[in-house]
């Protein structure tokens, strides 16, 4: 497989092909994920509330995000890698903002990813000025998580759905090569993707989207439940882990383990 690269996505697009993408946080998974043909690794925000153990993502910094960044450019990755700007590392000033994605893409990511609408027009500009490619984020921004009262469905009504068309094409003119669209009726998920120009990569915005995006532990059944209704486990490693600990554990107890073969003579 040769290198996926921004034009990729947009030549994907236009071929009506679907695009493929899945956060990424450790060596080890990026390499079987690009092994499967994935197309975006996306080191996200997501880190916090999936690895470290935080309720939201608001507090994951930069240097997080960085560490997370390194570890997966490091398998040198055939998937476009992009790293998420955490809460507040764009927000303060332009200046902050290219600061930090300079710096994440010095840890090894390819382009950078940031949420929000028009208000976030003239810093994407910005980073696109100095050659920084920046991938979008629509609909509802889990970084507006307080805002919006939790994490709900955003664009229910008219009036909703109208300014989250309105963002998307905001960004697209600003420069984004593809924007992320979440949890939106599947109905406006299509039509943002018909509005725009640029590839839409859905996360529960229904099968309208240019492409599709998982948190790889909701893929892989390492999350507890309950799972937001977009999240379809393909595997269920949580049940796979467990049960080999356990066998593990019961085979040293009753000193079945190490036994003969596992033992130098």
């Amino acid at each position: 497989m040769t290198k996926i690269t921004i034009k990729t996505l947009l030549e994907l697009k236009r071929a009506k092909k679907k695009i493929v993408a899945l956060t990424s946080y450790d060596r080890v998974t990026a390499s079987l994920l690009d092994e499967a043909g994935v197309d975006i690794l996306l080191i996200g925000d997501s880190v916090g509330m999936v690895k470290l153990g935080l309720s939201s993502t608001l507090p994951v910094t930069v240097e997080d995000v960085a560490y997370h960044t390194r570890q997966v450019s490091s398998a040198r990755p055939k998937a476009l890698v992009v790293a998420d700007m955490p809460f507040m590392s764009y927000q303060v000033s332009i200046e902050e903002a290219i600061r930090n994605a300079g710096r994440l893409l010095k840890e090894g990511a390819e382009a950078v990813k940031l949420e929000g609408g028009r208000e976030m027009v003239p810093i994407i500009q910005a980073l696109r000025k100095i050659g920084i490619p920046v991938m979008g984020h629509v609909g509802m921004t889990p970084q507006s998580v307080h805002a919006f009262g939790g994490y709900r469905v955003q664009g229910r009504s008219k009036k909703q759905a109208a300014a989250i068309v309105a963002d998307a094409r905001a960004i697209e003119r600003a420069g984004v090569f593809s924007m992320v669209v979440e949890c939106v009726p599947s109905g406006l998920g299509k039509q943002i993707s018909k509005s725009v120009h640029v590839p839409t990569i859905g996360i529960g915005a229904g099968p309208g989207c240019d492409g599709q995006i998982l948190v790889v532990d909701d893929l892989l059944g390492l999350t507890a439940p309950p799972l937001p209704r977009f999240a379809k486990p393909y595997a269920h490693l949580r049940t796979t882990i467990k049960k080999a600990a356990s066998d593990y554990s019961r085979e040293v107890r009753s000193g079945q383990y190490p036994g003969p073969a596992e033992s130098y003579q």
